[in-house]
């Protein structure tokens, strides 16, 4: 086969002694990234008239916000960095709502309340209900979310629910374990950091939807945090002897 140059405007391909011209466009100029860029490619005649600069660079403007628009989006609408709407929207491709059917009493911040203080308590914002909390923050919402998307792409079966319920929590502080009590029950024990007071009350109200369809599940929250549940035989970040383990409580004994 003779050499040829694909870089020219046409080219003659020869295979089997059939000869094929294709033409070939040449490659279009990159779009450029700033308002500057474009007024640097404006010629020589026309650079040095204001008006033609400023029609210039109000079109300009106009392809470059919206090209930083566009390469924006992924992210505005990747589940660990969406917010407010955006967050709203990621859920409805998923299937799950920022509102849940029954309002939450008793989780706003308070005084004098064990439990609901600094860093404990729910903020009460203008638009909340009076009677309790109906919509979650981002921060649960994205939880939430996380778990339903784990859910429709779980297979149902206790050999992956483990896998499955680690990806809910990404801080690396919070751990999940399941126990088969081989009775249609089962139980998830949750250790390390507990979570916070209305992921425990969306918890007990059977929101995660990870189980095995006609299993029951119960839940035990460490009662002290970042400790491990008390057990016996082993030692690791799950369960804790003497010393080191505390009692596992349902999540009711942190939400009534």
């Amino acid at each position: 086969m003779a050499d040829f140059d694909t870089t020219a405007a046409s080219f003659v391909l020869t295979a089997d002694s059939t000869v094929v011209t294709a033409d070939v466009a040449p490659a279009p100029p990159a779009p450029a990234e700033n308002v500057e860029e474009y007024l640097g490619r404006i010629t020589s005649w026309h650079r040095g008239k204001p008006k033609f600069v400023a029609t210039v660079r109000a079109v300009a403007q106009v392809m470059v916000d919206v090209a930083d628009f566009t390469a924006d989006l992924p992210e505005d609408f990747d589940l660990d960095q969406a917010i407010g709407a955006q967050l709203d929207v990621v859920g409805e491709w998923i299937g799950r709502s920022r509102f849940i059917e029954t309002p939450i009493p008793g989780l706003y911040f308070s005084f004098d309340t064990e439990g609901r203080g600094f860093d404990e308590g729910i903020w009460k914002g203008p638009y909340d209900s009076e009677t309790g909390i109906n919509r979650l923050d981002d921060d649960t919402y994205r939880i939430l979310l996380r778990a339903k998307i784990i859910a429709n792409q779980w297979d149902g079966t206790n050999e992956t629910i483990k896998e499955a319920l680690d990806t809910i929590f990404t801080d690396g502080s919070t751990y999940l374990s399941v126990i088969d009590n081989y009775d249609m029950s089962m139980t998830i024990g949750v250790s390390g950091k507990v979570p916070s007071i209305l992921f425990l009350a969306i918890l007990s109200q059977g929101y995660i939807p990870l189980k095995p369809e006609g299993v029951r599940v119960n839940y035990l929250i460490t009662s002290v945090n970042y400790a491990p549940l008390f057990g016996f035989d082993i030692e690791n970040e799950y369960i804790g002897g003497f010393d080191k383990g505390a009692w596992g409580v349902p999540p009711e004994h942190f939400t009534s």
